[in-house]
């Protein structure tokens, strides 16, 4: 099987195109580039056509990549069909095409350091290599170590890249006391949000006899602008199945349960394929590789409830009961998923398991910090030139993730605030861009670090109505079982439209901050002990903000509607008409080549013609 991989991912004779097949490559048109791809194949070509997951530069989708002996990998991005006819034929003539590529890289590079191979000014010499890409030069692919390269739809390219030889191992030569003393000495803590000590977690529940355990992993992501496990899933299931059954076998348990969101259809398509391949390989199921131990996979739909992220919530789902945490009075590891002995951990944590097994302990224990050992993945979105997903080790500081892998804000605009951690995560202000990424620092300023959500906002966010935006999210998520949760979330929300609307009071802020203490201190689970975070940390920061909008009626960013007005500054207005053109309400008048007027009592407020306006002639105030 590894020698089909090996040849599948790095032909001897031929050339191998790669799609970009991704979720996110799909919505910018990707299927239309995989179909022009073999539209354009001749039959005496003999060329393959593989589907990758996301290689995480999602900014430029769609992505293809060309693999031919002899020469490097090239990476195209931002794709049309009429590029990839063109491609296609240089490829076919022997000549090196550089226009849209993005980057080249060994095309026998196995990613799972933190460059792949310097190649040197030979072919392609124009082509930025990969390690000094500005995207990639700072990453380190360990959970995201496979996707991008191989195909999604065979398992044996997973294989030829290494894939279930730590499986492999673990049942031929490692105890389960031994599994678990790697895990543990290698630091890794849950990518899920909470950061538990996966190793103290396995133990717990090793510790614990039991005929029957279960091992469950948690694909329910559902932060806004989080899409990591759903990458991982599309990309390379077979990491994440894998890690699942080494944990399984560690723990005494046979049966796992993968429990995913229906809003992720290409995942689940994708790990349904994944698990029936690796039956058939006989690395699922009875008696893997001969070993005598047993092990399959389910797949448990979620229906989208933000609350079901929550592991007893996720549990009672699972069991056909309404998504409501309970109070973890016995821990999972001693009553889990139909009350027996059970660990649960997310598809970052599972995906993360093989390589430990492989490399080592003491090779993950030195990524990062001693506290935060290893990568995290991020999805880096908001007002920021490059977007996409990124890993890097723990510890790196929030300017590198911005300002180097992201290339920081678009031009015009200044940083303001990082979120991270999702809904439920801080606003860290600029002042504090020189802070540390891992889990202890994010606390201490009042954020965490989530499942990986990271939202980069300019000079234009409103933190009031930021603050607004996540508590009314929460608010609609909250599963209604706490008082605290339930009703504090609501007057919270309350409160916070209120300001923005223009009709804020005097002791609002401390108003907010004793809800945040009630909420925070009175909730069952994660959701309603993090809720406050985003209020409290733009009270922390950006306390100012909320003065100007209840003292002075005015929203300092130019964002609540209430607090602002539009006008047209004469002096630079040329009369051409493209303010009054995209109007909605025609609240613009103004003859051609005249200075337009703004009717206020009409005007909506939209910010159509703010952007239509290329004098920078409307003013907001």
């Amino acid at each position: 099987m590894k020698q089909a991989g090996l040849k599948r991912l790095y032909p001897e004779a031929g050339v191998r195109i790669g799609v970009g097949i991704g979720s996110c490559g799909l919505a910018c048109g990707a299927d239309s580039v995989l179909a022009a791809v073999q539209s354009n194949l001749r039959p005496e070509d003999g060329w393959s056509v593989a589907r990758v997951g996301c290689i995480g530069l999602c900014e430029e989708e769609p992505l293809l990549d060309v693999v031919r002996p002899g020469k490097p990998r090239i990476v195209y991005g931002n794709l049309t069909a009429e590029k990839v006819a063109a491609i296609l034929q240089a490829v076919r003539e022997d000549r090196e095409y550089t226009e849209g590529a993005l980057f080249k890289m060994a095309s026998d590079e196995i990613l799972l350091e933190s460059r792949s191979r310097v190649l040197g000014d030979g072919a392609y010499a124009g082509v930025v290599e990969y390690a000094r890409h500005p995207f990639f030069a700072r990453q380190m692919k360990i959970t995201l170590r496979n996707c991008g390269f191989i195909d999604m739809d065979h398992i044996e390219e997973y294989v030829a890249r290494g894939g279930y030889y730590a499986l492999a191992r673990v049942l031929v030569a490692m105890p389960p006391e031994r599994i678990i003393g790697e895990v543990t000495q290698s630091g890794l803590r849950g990518r899920g949000g909470g950061g538990f000590p996966t190793g103290r977690k396995w133990q717990s529940c090793f510790e614990v006899k039991a005929p029957v355990k279960y091992v469950i992993c948690n694909a329910d992501e559902g932060d806004p602008g989080a899409y990591m496990d759903r990458s991982v899933m599309e990309g390379d299931p077979h990491s994440v199945i894998e890690g699942m059954a080494i944990g399984a076998y560690a723990i005494g348990a046979h049966e796992g349960y993968v429990y995913i969101r229906t809003e992720y259809p290409l995942a689940v398509v994708q790990l349904e394929q994944a698990i029936a391949q690796a039956h058939a390989c006989g690395l699922l199921g009875k008696n893997i590789l001969g070993s005598g131990f047993d092990f399959d996979v389910h797949i448990a739909r979620g229906s989208g409830a933000f609350v079901c992220g929550e592991s007893s919530a996720l549990i009672a789902s699972i069991e056909g009961n309404p998504g409501e945490p309970r109070a973890k009075h016995i821990h999972m590891a001693e009553s889990g998923l139909w009350e027996k002995p059970t660990v649960l951990n997310n598809v970052e944590t599972w995906a993360n398991v093989p390589a430990i097994v492989m490399r080592g302990a003491e090779w993950f224990a030195a990524i990062g910090t001693p506290q935060s050992t290893g990568t995290k993945v991020f999805s880096l979105v908001g007002n920021v030139r490059i977007s996409g997903l990124v890993e890097v080790p723990m510890g790196i500081k929030l300017k590198e993730i911005v300002g180097e892998i992201g290339g920081g804000v678009p031009e015009g605009k200044t940083l303001k605030a990082v979120q991270t951690g999702g809904p439920s995560g801080g606003c860290i202000p600029l002042r504090l861009i020189d802070l540390p990424v891992d889990f202890d620092s994010l606390t201490k300023v009042g954020s965490i670090m989530g499942s990986g959500g990271m939202i980069v906002m300019d000079n234009s966010a409103c933190m009031v109505d930021v603050a607004r935006y996540f508590t009314e999210f929460l608010m609609d998520e909250s599963c209604g079982k706490c008082t605290s949760c339930r009703e504090g979330l609501k007057q919270m929300g309350h409160v916070l439209k209120r300001i923005c609307a223009g009709e804020g009071r005097e002791g609002d802020t401390q108003l907010l901050e004793d809800l945040c203490d009630v909420i925070a201190n009175a909730s069952l689970c994660g959701l309603g002990t993090s809720a406050p975070n985003p209020v409290l940390s733009t009270l922390k920061y950006f306390r100012e903000e909320y003065e100007a909008h209840i003292r002075d009626r005015k929203c300092p960013a130019g964002v609540c509607p209430a607090l602002i007005r539009y006008t047209i500054l004469a002096g630079k207005c040329v009369g051409c008409g493209a303010c009054r053109r995209v109007c909605p309400v025609k609240a613009i008048a103004g003859e051609k080549k005249q200075a337009h007027v703004i009717d206020t009592a009409v005007c909506i407020k939209c910010g159509q013609c703010v952007e239509a306006c290329k004098f920078d002639a409307v003013k907001v105030e």
